[in-house]
């Protein structure tokens, strides 16, 4: 009998093989014509894997359908004034997240993700995780903490901080004592660090590191398990328990494996079959194909790893035992059955670009939430100057027709709706997704939003008519008096005369009031 698998039928393997190399080369041609995308290839990741023998057991998104013919919810968000749900489900069936729905819902409060529904026929559903043998229970992530274009509509992803985690420990179908397996995730290079372990994959059942081997899952991160580790990171790495290997020896063997950098969103993805190889493989998701960085057998520096001993329960956010001080990103991840060719691989890369992520808003230069803009200053010394970020710090700099791509990027915010309060604006990064500019001790920065009330104010900001009567000045919302300014070349709230240097009187009017424009970056 055919295996059904989400609605999809596999076929022989050969057979459908081929058809997903046909289907990834007809994508590539269409990107070269300029197709659009929804034309060029109808089939999404989990129909190109079951097409290829190798069938989803989990598929989760915030962002889209990862099945053409899935119409059920993607997620579940929890408000904190009465504690009511609901699920956001898609505006067509194949297509995009209601975030629109969320929003209403979510409207004069805070909601939380409690739930990440998996879309396959196998209900491996992820919910908030409870406490392991190294992190106390987590916590549910800010359900608006990270808002991005995908296919033209904006949506939301999973921002994961410390402390942050999902976990199913019943699933149905997911590889187990040395079963075959592949996974992917598409996240963020941009919201990234040196601790454990921001995993999406196969783990133990109870918790608990239960020993070598035990897990098979996806790591990003800057966290260098054995070294050497060649660049900064952050790297994909294969989390099989007791260590983040890059390779058999644990420690990079390929020294031009330097990390993927600060993409905005990258495709990381594992193949293990459970016995004698795995294989690491990255792309940017939203150019491109995929890189393999390893391809060889199981760990040799350690035992245990050959075979695999899997326990099959599924995580979101952290390490095997609820090692919960990681930070990162998820918008999209499949785990699958058996080990998928490399053709469908690259067909499932293919229409994760086509899809999107990050792309234009489609609106700019106005302070309406969704448009992308840029701030000029209008005082006389620098009216060629624009708030940029830079080393995580808000500047201006001149910014010109001239100027690089990045720093264009670094001038370029969109405007969303204020963290604290609707009726005023919160800036986030152009090509930081989740990374808002926020004031600290006065001074502007740009950093990922936590949910906390104190960041959510600290980002929020009421515009008003420019104070020179020229422009817009933006009050901030938690210090009313105080407005953003430029002053010797940094950005603070500042209000006008005042105990710091900062709060000088001296163009005071002039350097609170600032041009939107047309954003730099597109």
């Amino acid at each position: 009998m055919p295996n059904i698998e989400g609605g999809s039928t596999v076929f022989p393997r050969l057979r459908t093989a081929a058809l997903a190399a046909l289907s990834a080369l007809v994508t590539v041609l269409a990107l070269a014509v300029g197709i659009p995308q929804a034309q060029a290839a109808s089939s999404l990741p989990c129909d190109v894997y079951a097409a290829a023998g190798t069938p989803c057991v989990a598929a989760h998104s915030l962002a889209r359908a990862l099945y053409s013919s899935y119409n059920g919810s993607l997620y579940q968000v929890q408000r904190a004034s009465d504690s009511a749900t609901k699920d956001i489900g898609l505006l067509t069936a194949g297509g995009y997240a209601n975030a629109a729905a969320q929003d209403t819902f979510c409207a004069g409060t805070t909601c939380i993700i409690t739930k990440i529904y998996d879309q396959s026929s196998r209900h491996n559903d992820l919910t908030v995780e409870g406490a392991g043998g190294a992190g106390a229970a987590d916590v549910g992530a800010p359900a608006d903490a990270l808002p991005v274009t995908v296919g033209g509509h904006q949506v939301y992803g999973l921002e994961i901080s410390a402390g942050m985690g999902y976990r199913d420990n019943s699933t149905s179908g997911v590889a187990t004592n040395g079963g075959a397996e592949g996974m992917y995730m598409v996240t963020s290079g941009t919201h990234v660090n040196g601790s454990c372990c921001f995993d999406y994959g196969n783990a133990e059942t109870n918790n608990k590191d239960t020993g070598n081997g035990h897990m098979d899952a996806i790591n990003f991160g800057t966290e260098c398990w054995f070294s050497p580790c060649y660049g900064q990171g952050p790297w994909v790495q294969a989390d099989l328990e007791n260590g983040l290997f890059q390779s058999n020896l644990g420690h990079s063997t390929n020294s031009s494996n330097t990390g993927t950098g600060a993409l905005p969103f990258v495709t990381a993805l594992l193949k293990n079959n459970g016995q004698d190889h795995f294989a690491l493989k990255w792309g940017n998701a939203q150019s491109g194909g995929l890189t393999t960085t390893y391809s060889g057998s199981e760990p040799t520096n350690a035992g245990g790893y050959s075979p695999m001993h899997q326990e099959g329960a599924i995580v979101l956010g952290t390490g095997g035992d609820n090692s919960n001080g990681s930070i990162g990103s998820f918008f999209e991840g499949v785990m699958t059955s058996g080990i998928p060719t490399d053709a469908a691989d690259n067909s499932v890369q293919a229409n994760i670009v086509s899809v999107g992520y990050g792309g234009a808003t489609g609106s700019t230069g106005t302070l309406t939430p969704g448009s992308e803009i840029s701030l000029k200053a209008t005082t006389s010394c620098c009216t060629s100057d624009y708030i940029r970020h830079q080393n995580n710090t808000a500047v201006i700099s001149s910014i010109t027709t001239g100027s690089s791509a990045l720093d264009k990027s670094d001038a370029t915010w969109i405007v969303r709706r204020g963290l604290a309060d609707a009726s005023c604006v919160s800036f986030e990064s152009r090509n930081y997704p989740g990374d808002f500019l926020r004031h600290y001790n006065y001074q502007l920065l740009r950093q990922p939003m936590t949910g906390t009330t104190q960041y959510r104010q600290d980002a929020t900001f009421c515009p008003t008519t420019g104070k020179s009567g020229t422009g817009t000045s933006f009050a901030s919302y938690n210090y009313p008096t105080k407005f953003i300014r430029h002053y010797n070349f940094n950005v603070y709230i500042a209000s006008d005369g005042g105990s710091n240097t900062w709060d000088s009187a001296t163009s005071w009017t002039d350097d609170v009031s600032w041009v939107v424009s047309a954003p730099w970056a597109p």
